[in-house]
Formats: C-alpha cells, sequence, structure tokens
C-alpha cells in the first residue's frame, strides 16, 4: 500500500517514509522479495533497487487459483486421514454412516448440500418439503453450471399446481431429466454417488420431522440402485428431440402432462386454462395424431418417439 502511496522508489525511501529503525530493514527486505515473488512489484530497468508497483489482475488470478489448489490438497487429506483412522480404529464403524438432522436447521442444510453438488444430483421428489415447496434457484444454477439432474417425481408432486409451476416446470425447462411414478419409494436426493438425504414421508413426519443424511457406505449404494431402477421404470414427463417443430407451446406442455398420468382436471388447473379450452386443444391434438382417446394418443406418441 505504501509503493501505492509513494510511487516508484529505492527501499531506503520507502523505510524512511514507513518510519522503519535500521533493524527492521531486513524485514522490509524480506516483504519486498515476496511481493516480486507473487508478481506484484518489479525492479527498475534503469536502478536495479528501485521498486515498482505492478497490475494485480494476473497476480492476484494467480494466487486465488493457487490457494485453491492448495486448499483442495489439504480437504483430501483431512478426508484420506479420517478414512484410515477409521479403518484402523474400527473397521465396522456404523456410527458415522448416517446423521440425523432435526428442527429448524433441516432447509439449511439442505441448501448447503445441495450448493456443494459438482456432477450430478439423483432424487425422488413428494410432498412434504422441508423448503416449504418453493423455488429451486440453486439447481437452475447448477443445471446451467453442467451439473446433471434426474429427478423422479411422484404424482402428488406435479398435481401441485403451485410446486409445479414455481419448482418442476422451471428446472425442467433449464434442463431437469424429469419422470414420473405413482408413488416414489422413498423422499430422497443423492448427491454426486458420495452423500445422500432421506427424508420423512407425510405420516413419518408427523411423528418425526428429522433428514437423515446417509455418508458413503453399503446403504448409500443400495439406496443409488433403487434410483436407477425406479428411473428405468418411471415415465418421462418431457418429449425429446423428435416431436414435430409444428406441435404449439401448449400442445407440447399438453402432451407432456398427459404422459404424467394426471387427470384432465389436474391438467387443466397446471396450464391455467378452463376445461372447455383443454377438450378443444385435446381435440386438435388427436385430430394431427388421428387417435380418438388419450390412450391412442399416447400409443401414437410413444410409436414415434415424440416421448
Amino acid at each position: 500500500m505504501a509503493l501505492l502511496a509513494i510511487g516508484p522508489c529505492r527501499q531506503e525511501s520507502l523505510a524512511r517514509d514507513l518510519d522503519q529503525e535500521q533493524e527492521q530493514e531486513q524485514d522490509l527486505e524480506g516483504e519486498l522479495a515476496q511481493l516480486r515473488k507473487l508478481g506484484l512489484i518489479t525492479v527498475s530497468g534503469t536502478d536495479v533497487c528501485q521498486h515498482v508497483p505492478v497490475e494485480p489482475t494476473i497476480a492476484l488470478e494467480y494466487l486465488a487459483h493457487a490457494r485453491t489448489a492448495e486448499l483442495r490438497q489439504s480437504h483430501q487429506a483431512a478426508v484420506n486421514a479420517y478414512r484410515g483412522y477409521r479403518r484402523s480404529v474400527s473397521p465396522q464403524a456404523t456410527e458415522n454412516l448416517v446423521e440425523v438432522v432435526t428442527g429448524p436447521s433441516i432447509a439449511e442444510h439442505i441448501w448447503n448440500i445441495e450448493e456443494a453438488a459438482e456432477t450430478q444430483v439423483l432424487r425422488f421428489d413428494s410432498p412434504p418439503y422441508h423448503t416449504h415447496g418453493s423455488a429451486n434457484p440453486i439447481e437452475v444454477e447448477k443445471l446451467k453450471n453442467g451439473v446433471e439432474y434426474r429427478v423422479v417425481y411422484s404424482k402428488s408432486a406435479i398435481e401441485n399446481s403451485a410446486y409445479y409451476s414455481i419448482n418442476i416446470q422451471p428446472c425442467i425447462a433449464a434442463g431437469e431429466h424429469a419422470r414420473i411414478l405413482p408413488t416414489v419409494p422413498v423422499k430422497l436426493t443423492i448427491f454426486d454417488q458420495r452423500l445422500a438425504i432421506v427424508s420423512m414421508s407425510f405420516v413419518e413426519a408427523e411423528v418425526n420431522d428429522s433428514l437423515l443424511i446417509v455418508h458413503p457406505s453399503s446403504l448409500l449404494s443400495a439406496l443409488t440402485g433403487l434410483f436407477e431402477t425406479s428411473w428405468r421404470t418411471a415415465l418421462p414427463m418431457h418429449l425429446n428431440e423428435r416431436v414435430p417443430s409444428a406441435l404449439s407451446p401448449m400442445h407440447r406442455r399438453i402432451l407432456e402432462l398427459l404422459a404424467t398420468g394426471v387427470t384432465d382436471e389436474t391438467i387443466a388447473e397446471l396450464l391455467g386454462v378452463s376445461r372447455r379450452t383443454l377438450s378443444r386443444h385435446l381435440e386438435q391434438l388427436n385430430t394431427r395424431a388421428g387417435s380418438l382417446t388419450r390412450f391412442q394418443m399416447a400409443l401414437h406418441a410413444t410409436r414415434n418417439g415424440w416421448i
């Protein structure tokens, strides 16, 4: 900071300006050497003893990357050391495999864990919600940054019109891969294959409002296998690239919702239209597909690879 205020100067001038004693000059010399090493100052070409401030952007970016790399190495070393400790103390220890979180801190834990996701998030989505069924800007941002989301929704989640409009639809539009089952086996989210959170169902939440955090273990592997099995049997909630480009956005959304199996009343509510308007759109879709019923329309969409 002194160099920025004074400008290029020799070490002696800088020491006088800083009002340093002679015995402190060695410390100043070391500090100047460190600044030169970091690329924050340089020496004059005409006078090698004159110190000149350097534009700091590149040096600070390099320093930030270096510190980040050091932090990652320290993190990995700490994790490896703790794993070694667990194996040496008790290879069969189970008390650290599942963590129980209760009370008002549940929602904060959920957001913090999702913020740390780096590659993939797998989720069974079903009410009730610790986050009160609000929007999920973290997921939208993660999707923009290349994190893969695969979500299996329960029918009850889709039928919640407020949750569908504020959470489900924006996430699918942002790139989430979504499927649906009548019910999901458990409320579950798996992050990067390294951590899972298990929430309570409606019935369980009435007597025990808590969250389970599952760490790497055979239990986590079993939960991942359960998700993959359910994913394969679930129905897609969005159309693929083979759907006709001439299909209107309204007709595309109707087809997507028809695939979920919800009623016409629910579809009309989710789309914000009347039953009569929905019936008119369904007639147009049936005409296009040459079908007479919802089943025939779904069969046509499947055979033509729309879904």
